[in-house]
């Protein structure tokens, strides 16, 4: 097989498996205000949030602290995408539903 035949197959095509270890988070700010994320490493991000590390968004830096409220994890990095995108189009109301009512857990898992 060509290196152009290929580029233009799945991971999965190609023999490998991707990776579920990506997950979808959902943060409570200090002022009540709801964060969406993806990372691969919850602890970490989640002290990156928190100042405990360097990095983070800059929408929660003025926020602090930060807590977690829901994460949905077990999927490949393009799940994870998709679906903090349907998350994030969600009204305040609908984003923990939405994101608990695929394979998620609570802050507590």
């Amino acid at each position: 097989m060509s290196i152009l035949e290929d580029a233009g197959k799945g991971r999965a095509e190609r023999g490998g498996e991707a990776s579920r270890n990506w997950c979808v988070y959902l943060l409570t700010c200090a002022d009540g205000t709801l964060y969406c994320g993806v990372t691969s490493d919850m602890e970490r991000r989640l002290a990156m949030h928190n100042g405990l590390l360097a990095g983070g968004a800059k929408y929660t830096r003025g926020r602090r602290p930060v807590s977690l409220t829901a994460c949905a994890d077990g999927l490949t990095r393009g799940e994870a995408l998709r679906l903090e995108a349907k998350v994030k189009k969600k009204p305040r109301s609908g984003k923990v539903a939405a994101l608990l009512g695929t394979r998620g857990s609570g802050p507590e898992s």
